[in-house]
């Protein structure tokens, strides 16, 4: 009996031995080459990692910020060259005048200094000519020296100059064969529009003005012209050749489109900001852009290319952004790129990257975390 119970005892232990399933085998693991990873063939990791061919895109047309500023060329800012007292106001903004058109009258005594000075120039020399008039005929006749003749013509010059000046600086102002009645008037020198006014009845003004940055008293231009300022960056240089075709854009005016031309490109880069300056002219008959409006500058990439990369194959660390280059047979490179503008999810690479090569889209998270693991701390 005893035996049967050890027979049944064995046979019971052989056939649970023989039931038992085997250990599994552990799956092949990567192995790290410099910056590189590489997956045995049947890793199971390579399923969850996606590659894209790299091409060469068609550049978008770039737009650049814009402010639109005055055409300079037709835009005068008018300050008093007399100090004074407001009179009257002649002009209001918004309205269109021609070159010497009275914008304003000033109660000036410092223009009727200038009055009184060409009046008293003009009494001088009357009173200088008959001097020497005189003079001469005393020599003539032997009763006066001949050097009392050269006095008497040196202040007939000087006579004469003054005489020129004072009535010059009159006929500079306007005040050209009047009596002194210290009464100034502003004109424009310019035909165009009145833009702006800073002045009321009453109101005292200096002539330094113009150079204490105040605003000016009347700004007169020709709105159908304009410029447009533009900032750009130092990797738009290229595209912004003299003479070159651009399209201003605006958020008022969404469906319209404004073409505009190139017309200087600044020498040297902002140092703080690295942008340069460039300026454009635009053509505004309709005068649906105002002075100080903020654009958009589309400019023409004429047929320029340039790589693309999906934004999220690319992660930035230290300071450098970084991407995976499949390079076939399981092998993953980290490489150092520069990145350049984003578009529509995709980022664009300045250097780093050839066209043809393989870049990880899914799964560069996971190998920059095999190629650098984080350390435990203790």
């Amino acid at each position: 009996m005893l035996k049967k119970l050890l027979k049944i005892i064995y046979l019971c232990s052989v056939l649970s031995a023989c039931s038992k399933a085997p250990e599994p085998v552990p799956p092949p693991q990567p192995r790290t080459e410099g910056e590189s990873i590489v997956f045995p063939a049947d890793a199971p990791q390579i399923s969850s990692i996606k590659s894209l061919v790299i091409n060469m895109q068609p550049v978008p047309p770039t737009n650049l910020n814009g402010r639109v500023t005055w055409n300079e060329d037709k835009t005068v800012r008018i300050y008093t060259p007399f100090a004074g007292r407001v009179e009257r106001i002649l002009v209001q903004p918004g309205q269109s005048v021609s070159k010497g058109q009275a914008l304003a009258v000033i109660a000036s005594p410092d223009f009727g200094q200038a009055q009184t000075d060409a009046r008293r120039a003009e009494s001088d020399y009357a009173l200088s000519e008959k001097n020497l008039a005189r003079l001469r005929e005393l020599e003539q006749n032997g009763v006066a020296p001949r050097k009392d003749v050269h006095v008497a013509e040196a202040d007939q010059a000087r006579a004469t100059a003054e005489l020129a000046r004072t009535r010059r600086r009159l006929e500079l102002y306007g005040g050209a064969g009047r009596g002194v009645d210290q009464s100034y008037t502003l004109t424009s020198p310019i035909e165009g529009v009145v833009v702006e006014k800073n002045i009321n009845p009453g109101q005292e003004l200096r002539p330094d003005q113009a150079i204490s940055n105040a605003p000016p008293i009347y700004t007169i231009t020709d709105p159908t012209t304009l410029w447009v300022q533009i900032d750009a960056a130092e990797r738009d240089l290229p595209l912004l050749t003299r003479g070159k075709a651009i399209t201003i854009r605006t958020p008022s005016y969404a469906e319209e489109s404004f073409p505009a031309q190139i017309a200087s490109v600044a020498d040297f880069l902002d140092p703080t900001t690295r942008t340069i300056k460039a300026r454009a002219t635009l053509t505004n008959k309709s005068r649906q852009l105002k002075g100080e409006m903020y654009v958009t500058a589309e400019v023409d990439t004429s047929g320029a290319t340039e790589l693309l990369v999906p934004s999220k194959a690319m992660y930035f660390q230290s300071e450098k952004n970084y991407v995976f280059i499949d390079e076939g047979k399981g092998k993953f490179t980290r490489r150092a790129v520069k990145a350049g503008d984003i578009r529509d999810n995709r980022t664009e690479i300045l250097s780093g990257l050839k066209e043809g090569e393989k870049v990880v889209v899914d799964g560069a998270l996971m190998l920059q975390q095999m190629l650098q693991p984080r350390r435990v701390q203790k």
